[in-house]
């Protein structure tokens, strides 16, 4: 089957509150590179993917420009570009810079540890259902509680995976999802899967993404990154 044209959306618009830093977490280093460096480097060294487009924070192209991507030459980034207020905005405004056809893969540039199997896991699964996100199965017991903490269900573990990213998709379809996302308002979809789910009822496969494959956002998450690298 002939390759399809994949497209990279890296998003690192995120101001990091909870990490407690005026360095946004993206840029904070590990291994002594940014941690937005590990992720652009993976889909920059992957074979399957074709373009990069970086979502900043307003204000941050120039400086991601000169301090990652013409240093680590990324030369597969083709548009920086900032980003809005929320995880969706900026999504969105990456999907109109996409090309229509292909598939298009979302990435949260505070995951570090994409790999190139995991890249490839992802296109085989897109390949064949045409919408797919990057998990693993819940090691935890997992409760639902009401608004005073009261347990009300446990679902079955069995049955629950913890979203990571990246999250791919179709890129006419996933277009089409956020499209109506926003002509809609809706502003409660926490993840691309989400609003692919909810705005056009479309079926979403979970395909193994790894349990290193964490997501940078508080000070104990970097101390667990750095240990990641040294093994």
């Amino acid at each position: 089957m002939e390759k399809q044209y994949c497209t990279a959306i890296v998003l690192a618009a995120g101001s990091g509150k909870r990490m407690g830093t005026k360095t946004h977490k993206q840029y904070l280093l590990i291994g002594g590179r940014p941690v937005l460096y590990y992720s652009l480097k993976a889909f920059q060294d992957s074979d399957l993917i074709d373009d990069i487009i970086l979502v900043t924070g307003g204000g941050e192209e120039e400086y991601c420009r000169e301090t990652i991507v013409e240093k680590y030459h990324m030369t597969k980034v083709t548009r920086i570009i900032p980003g809005g207020k929320e995880r969706y905005e900026s999504v969105w405004k990456g999907l109109q810079e996409a090309k229509r056809t292909g598939y298009t893969f979302i990435h949260d540039g505070a995951r570090p540890f994409v790999d190139d199997g995991m890249i490839r896991r992802a296109y085989e699964s897109v390949c064949e259902h045409r919408a797919c996100v990057a998990g693993m199965p819940a090691k935890d017991t997992i409760k639902v509680v009401d608004e005073d903490g009261v347990v009300v269900d446990t679902p079955d573990r069995s049955r629950l995976w913890i979203v990571q990213t990246p999250q791919v998709f179709e890129t006419g379809l996933i277009f089409r999802a956020y499209e109506r996302l926003i002509s809609e308002g809706v502003t409660t979809a926490t993840d691309d899967a989400m609003a692919v789910e909810k705005m056009l009822g479309f079926p979403v496969h979970m395909f193994e993404g790894s349990y290193e494959n964490i997501k940078i956002t508080t000070p104990e998450d970097l101390e667990t990154a750095e240990a990641f690298l040294r093994k």
